[in-house]
C-alpha cells in the first residue's frame, strides 16, 4: 500500500526558512509525479509545487516561485520542499501527493496517493 509521510512543518517567522520532507513508501514502481499543496482555513486548497519523478523538471505556482524548492532524493524515495521568505500568508497544512501513472500538474483533484499533511505556521 502506498504511503506518504509529511514532516519538518512548525514555526518560522516571516522571512525565514522551512524544510519539509514527504517520504514514500509501498509502490512497485515510483510516482511520475508528486506535488507539494496546501490548505488554509477559508480558502481552496492550492497546488504550488511539482516534480516529475523521471526527469526532476518542475513547475511552481506565482504565489511560490522563487521562494520555495521542489526536489527530490531517489535513492530515498523523498520529496522535500524548501521554503525561503516565508510569509504569514504561507501558514497552512501542507500535504505532499502522488501519482502514479501521469503527471497532473498542480491539478489537486486528480493525484490518487495523499499524506496526512504537517502545519506550517509563519509569524510577521
Amino acid at each position: 500500500q502506498v504511503q506518504l509521510v509529511e514532516s519538518g512543518g512548525g514555526s518560522a517567522e516571516a522571512g525565514g526558512s522551512l524544510r519539509l520532507s514527504c517520504a514514500t513508501s509501498g509502490y512497485t514502481y515510483r510516482p511520475t509525479c508528486m506535488g507539494w499543496f496546501r490548505h488554509a482555513p477559508g480558502k481552496e486548497r492550492e497546488g504550488f509545487a511539482v516534480i516529475y519523478i523521471g526527469g526532476g523538471s518542475t513547475r511552481y505556482a506565482e504565489s511560490v516561485k522563487g521562494r520555495f524548492t521542489i526536489d527530490q532524493d531517489n535513492a530515498k524515495n523523498t520529496v522535500y520542499l524548501q521554503m525561503n521568505r516565508l510569509k504569514p500568508e504561507d501558514t497552512a497544512m501542507y500535504y505532499c501527493a502522488a501519482e502514479l501513472s501521469w503527471c497532473p500538474g498542480l491539478a489537486s483533484a486528480t493525484y490518487k496517493y495523499w499524506g496526512q499533511g504537517t502545519q506550517v505556521t509563519v509569524s510577521s
